[in-house]
């Protein structure tokens, strides 16, 4: 069975996303990540904590969730993949995912820092769920 993936995106200009970073998103991401991951620890707050790491490509540059069109078959559906079992994603968020995104998300925002490495800083904040849940985009 083949499978396509489109993504759709509706970002800002390029110009515009980088006036963001440079004036408040290059700040305010790293408060942003405190507060999620504080929000995390108290675990009654945790689903409030990983909807802000979701929400990190925007506050980082304005940049809006990317929107996936899977075509397996010749039938297209708009959204995610099929996600790992709960528990597996769970027990992968407990022993590395936390630590490791968190490794990740201040790494990007140090490569961000350099007008050079801003492409590759967005890319790595966007890759940032997926690498804290093992959730599938």
């Amino acid at each position: 069975m083949e499978q396509s993936k489109v993504t759709l995106s509706k970002n800002p200009g390029c110009l515009i996303q980088l006036l963001w970073f440079i004036l408040v998103g290059s700040w305010v991401t790293q408060i942003w990540i405190a507060v999620a991951w504080l929000l995390m620890v108290l675990v009654v707050t945790l689903p409030i904590g990983i909807a802000m790491i979701d929400m990190l490509p925007k506050v980082v540059a304005l940049r809006e969730p990317r929107q996936a069109i899977h075509l397996r078959s010749g039938v297209a559906t708009v959204g995610d993949l099929p996600q790992h079992n709960f528990f597996i994603r769970a027990a992968y968020f407990l022993l590395v995912g936390w630590w490791l995104s968190a490794i990740w998300m201040e790494l990007a925002l140090l490569v961000s820092i350099t007008i050079i490495g801003l492409p590759l800083g967005l890319w790595m904040f966007d890759q940032a769920p997926g690498l804290m849940t093992l959730r599938r985009q």
